[in-house]
């Protein structure tokens, strides 16, 4: 059940993002394309997140906010590559601004996963 609510939560944090932030993040495929990078999302953080966790462990103790951003920044960036070898009349996904574009939407998932948690945990 509780990975049933962190896809939903996952779907709402892309469609917020995707409707709101577009200027950094545009996706198409509609609804169908929430799904899938939600899903992605949700998939990432249960199975990847936890070894980029570990792999960066030295590099938290000394720069957490750093090595945060640094995590969030290489699961964009995986989503974004598996997103890219799927079917485009499915789903595409492209970040814009360069440098900051990728890092205030890495921020973002960040703090998007960080409030499910929370919420999840209370």
């Amino acid at each position: 059940m509780r990975i049933l609510i962190k896809a939903l939560l996952n779907f709402a944090a892309v469609w917020l993002m995707a409707t709101y932030m577009n200027q950094y993040f545009q996706m198409t495929g509609g609804f169908a394309a929430v799904i899938i990078i939600g899903s992605l999302l949700t998939l990432m953080n249960m199975f990847v997140r936890p070894i980029l966790d570990i792999v960066t462990l030295p590099l938290k103790l000394f720069a957490t906010i750093i090595a945060i951003i640094i995590v969030n920044g290489v699961f964009v960036q995986l989503i974004h590559i598996i997103s890219q070898e799927m079917n485009p009349d499915l789903v595409t996904l492209e970040i814009f601004g360069g440098l900051w574009g990728w890092t205030v939407v890495a921020v973002t998932f960040g703090f998007s996963n960080w409030v499910i948690k929370e919420v999840l945990h209370h």
